[in-house]
């Protein structure tokens, strides 16, 4: 088996393109659950949700998140309460998108986890629906939450999705903590994965915030560095920015180097090789120097052929010596 931990975009790219050299029977991914969110009263799994979608034929290409010819009705109606919500409140936010389409995932996510199913049963369920073969499983059935500390004068803590979605992740914080990590356990299922697999890959996903919750449990760290040779971790950084998201400047703001570098100082405790992109060919020595060997092969997947290729690689790294 082939175990991915995985955060959103890039891991549900990832995990596609290992589709393509591995069974899926053999893969499961443990996704990082730090960014769900209730909204609306909805349970809501971001990243879980865009692997299932991706997986399952049904994101929308442009966009890399949601359904595909989504609606946007019911939140187009919600601005008519606008005018009459108490200051104050906080019901009926608009700022979060949810399609119409979306919404019956978290329909359904709400009203079985109301019923006292596990997260990780619910995810299996919702998998099922979209005819995911591989095993997605959230990497806690406890609550993690990801809280961002913003710089400057605006010295707030805020939750990350209104960091991410409602700020847009443009302006600078200070810090990041994991609610919750300090009394949280792996889900059985992930902690079986953890353990088993004969290779653990760590996706392109941002090391702070797709990753880090993960790590910020109880004794993960220790458990991926008790098997660190068949750890590797493919790095989100490209040429000095993130393909997607805010992971460079979020590892400018907290210390970190945004290169592949910084990725290859974070990740050198558990994982023993990385995966760079050509464009940063020249900073291999470097991530040597860090503590880990650079596997250099074209990591932007813009091609099944591209994309089969660096999943290729990155098993074969696990196997190096």
């Amino acid at each position: 088996m082939i175990t991915v931990v995985s955060g959103g975009v890039g891991a549900a790219r990832f995990l596609r393109a290992l589709m393509h050299v591995v069974p899926a029977a053999d893969i499961a991914a443990v996704v990082n659950t730090g960014d769900d969110t209730v909204m609306h009263g909805l349970s809501i799994s971001p990243d879980i949700d865009t692997i299932t979608y991706t997986l399952g034929g049904a994101i929308d290409p442009q966009r890399g998140w949601g359904l595909r010819d989504e609606t946007w009705r019911a939140m187009g109606a919600l601005e008519r309460f606008t005018a009459v919500r108490p200051t104050g409140s906080t019901a009926a936010p608009t700022w979060f998108n949810l399609g119409d389409q979306d919404l019956a995932t978290h329909f359904y996510r709400t009203a079985r986890l109301h019923e006292g199913a596990t997260l990780t049963e619910v995810t299996a369920e919702i998998c099922r629906a979209f005819d995911v073969e591989i095993a997605l499983l959230p990497m806690s059935d406890d609550r993690v939450e990801t809280r961002v500390t913003l710089a400057g004068d605006d010295a707030r803590e805020i939750s990350f999705q209104e960091y991410f979605v409602q700020l847009q992740h443009g302006v600078p914080i200070s810090a990041v903590r994991f609610a919750g990590a300090e009394r949280a356990t792996l889900s059985s299922a992930a902690a079986r994965a953890l353990t088993d697999a004969e290779t653990v890959i760590v996706a392109p996903s941002n090391p702070i915030v797709s990753i880090g919750p993960l790590r910020a449990m109880a004794g993960i760290d220790a458990l991926l560095a008790g098997r660190r040779d068949s750890v590797v971790a493919v790095s989100p950084i490209v040429g000095g920015a993130a393909l997607k998201g805010p992971a460079d400047h979020m590892l400018t703001e907290l210390g970190h180097e945004p290169s592949v570098v910084g990725v290859a100082r974070l990740y050198a405790p558990i994982a023993s090789a990385l995966v760079i992109d050509p464009v940063d060919a020249e900073l291999a020595y470097a991530v040597e120097a860090a503590g880990m060997r650079a596997i250099i092969v074209p990591s932007i997947m813009s091609s099944i052929e591209i994309s089969a290729t660096l999943a290729r690689a990155t098993l074969a790294a696990s196997s190096r010596r």
